[in-house]
């Protein structure tokens, strides 16, 4: 293994992790600019080797798509693109490192899948946290209904008590 030290930072990368058609897809500007390549030499080298990339792996965005993607941004950096952008499911962005040959590109994409594994394993994590606590509800139903209720009630402001009336503030004429 060459270093440790991330080419990187991994939040960079989780940044660039949109969900599309319930796929976690990265779209070809993030990669290219994570690689260090520009967008259209990333395009180029996905056209040249397009039996590497199965629909499940590259997705082409609509043009539906695409008018949402420029609403989600802001408009200024995707309104101007010719073709619609190139969306790689995580198996596409694996398959990338086979196309672009730079060591920076390896490295890169070894810590994208780094990445796209530590979420998977917290939606697990998440998962059976939640499948724990329903257990739990189901289990202490009845205990848990005293406890809401008891916090509704230290939460809800007590009842009219006998003070009396305030009266308008400032001066009276």
């Amino acid at each position: 293994m060459a270093g440790s030290k991330a080419l990187v930072p991994q939040e960079v990368i989780q940044s660039k992790i949109f969900l599309l058609r319930g796929k976690k897809v990265m779209f070809d500007r993030g990669l290219a600019e994570l690689y260090g390549v520009e967008t259209e030499h990333l395009k180029r080298q996905v056209r040249r080797n397009t039996e590497r990339f199965p629909d499940d792996f590259l997705l082409v965005l609509t043009r539906e798509e695409l008018t949402n993607l420029t609403r989600h941004f802001g408009g200024t950096s995707w309104g101007g693109t010719r073709k619609p952008p190139f969306a790689f499911t995580e198996h596409g962005i694996l398959m990338l490192s086979s196309v672009l040959n730079s060591k920076r590109a390896i490295q890169v994409n070894i810590q994208i899948m780094r990445t796209f594994t530590q979420l998977r394993e917290m939606l697990a994590g998440n998962k059976e946290l939640r499948q724990k606590i329903e257990a739990m509800e189901r289990k202490y139903d009845h205990q848990f209904q005293i406890v809401f209720k008891a916090i509704k009630e230290l939460l809800e402001p007590p009842a009219s008590t006998s003070k009396k009336p305030k009266g308008p503030i400032g001066f009276q004429t």
